[in-house]
């Protein structure tokens, strides 16, 4: 089976890199996956995949094993882009402007449709039960993981785990990463208003100036990481737009803070979310001013389970090389897949995308991020094999 899952990956090698060029070239922003849903839905129809639609764009399809089982496993994969200008100059950059397939979801899209090809191959040789889960708005809140649980993406059949795969350019192509555990970080976004009272840059005494407020907000904030957390506990707390529109000599009437808070912990998310808020009302209070702090609830942290990620790991050491399957850390960005972690058994690993002499070592999420399409080679395979060997064949 294994040989058979490699030779199929190896036929439909050129196809699947032709699907992640041309998911790339026509990248779509969350919940607008419109022509790639469209796309993903002509060619599961033209392998007699059945499907249906969810969260709008969303696609999931179920590839049944010829011999009778009840096991079933889900595979994801998410299909929107960013608001990104892409700086790559090849054949199969974005043509739409200001959209960018800028972390790898195409690649995810591409992987999964490769996947599906090979299993409906071997249908008739395996037993139980793949869903295929194409999945909308991985980048924006709520995230399209919620909205597709709610609708119930796992029921009707219910998988007993769910198994996702992540580029990573940090990662040598033909290579994995797994991290048993907590892996991923909670994330919520920080929306901050300190209001004063305006006027000349000459005259401070007659105003309440708001910059000067948020700045002491900034600066004491930190000290709900430094003081107030665990510090066996990863938090982190950082502004990244502070709007104060005023002048040289102008001292304006509010000043808008944005920013995010990411921690490993639900218990000490929801106190540093309490002792944020207080400690920002204080300040603006005694300064003379007032804050507005409003916390949009991100996604929760992200955990794979214990047992099913040994197995699965297992399957990539057979199926790659011990060699070629290596140890992650803790990473402090977040990911919506999160959602399925916390509610059934969850594998999230990574997809080694870089290459040094193809420049392929850029991060996600920036404008030169691009992959060596060799890894298409492992994902397609890879995923196949593992959701065969997890469903007991």
């Amino acid at each position: 089976m294994k040989q058979k899952i490699k030779d199929l990956a190896n036929d439909i090698f050129e196809l699947v890199v032709g699907y992640r060029q041309h998911i790339h070239a026509h990248p779509e922003l969350s919940f607008k996956e419109f022509e790639t849903s469209t796309f993903i839905k002509d060619k599961l129809t033209a392998w007699g995949i059945p499907f249906k639609e969810m969260a709008n764009t969303g696609v999931v399809g179920l590839i049944q094993g010829e011999i009778p089982s009840e096991q079933i496993v889900a595979l994801r994969a998410d299909m929107d882009a960013l608001p990104i200008h892409e700086a790559n100059d090849k054949s199969y950059r974005s043509q739409n402007d200001g959209v960018m397939h800028a972390c790898g979801h195409d690649v995810h899209s591409s992987s999964l449709l490769g996947t599906a090809y090979i299993l409906s191959k071997l249908k008739a040789e395996f037993a139980g039960t793949i869903k295929l889960v194409f999945q909308p708005a991985e980048e924006l809140l709520p995230g399209g993981a919620s909205i597709m649980i709610k609708e119930g993406v796992l029921e009707n059949p219910k998988p007993q785990a769910m198994i996702g795969q992540h580029v990573m350019p940090l990662i040598e192509t033909g290579k994995v990463g797994f991290r048993s555990g907590i892996y991923m970080a909670s994330t919520d976004e920080l929306y901050v208003t300190v209001k004063g009272k305006g006027g000349h840059g000459a005259q401070p005494h007659q105003n309440i100036d708001p910059v000067l407020i948020a700045s002491h907000i900034i600066v004491a904030l930190q000290q709900i990481v430094s003081r107030n957390a665990d510090p066996r506990l990863p938090s982190v707390l950082s502004f990244g737009k502070v709007i104060a529109n005023g002048a040289t000599n102008i001292i304006p009437n509010e000043v808008k803070l944005e920013g995010t808070f990411r921690t490993l912990n639900e218990d000490w998310r929801k106190e540093a979310h309490r002792l944020m808020k207080k400690m920002a009302e204080g300040i603006a209070e005694s300064m003379g001013g007032s804050c507005e702090f409003n916390i949009m609830h991100g996604y929760p942290f992200l955990i794979n389970e214990e047992k099913l990620t040994a197995n699965v790991r297992t399957c990539a050491e057979d199926y790659l090389g011990t060699d070629n399957v290596i140890d992650l850390d803790i990473w402090m960005a977040a990911e919506d897949f999160a959602y399925y972690s916390q509610v059934t058994d969850s594998c999230f690993y990574r997809l080694g995308t870089g290459n040094a002499e193809k420049g392929t070592l850029y991060s996600v999420h920036t404008p030169h991020f691009d992959i060596d399409e060799d890894a298409l080679k492992t994902s397609t395979g890879l995923m196949a094999y593992i959701a065969l060997k997890h469903l007991g064949n």
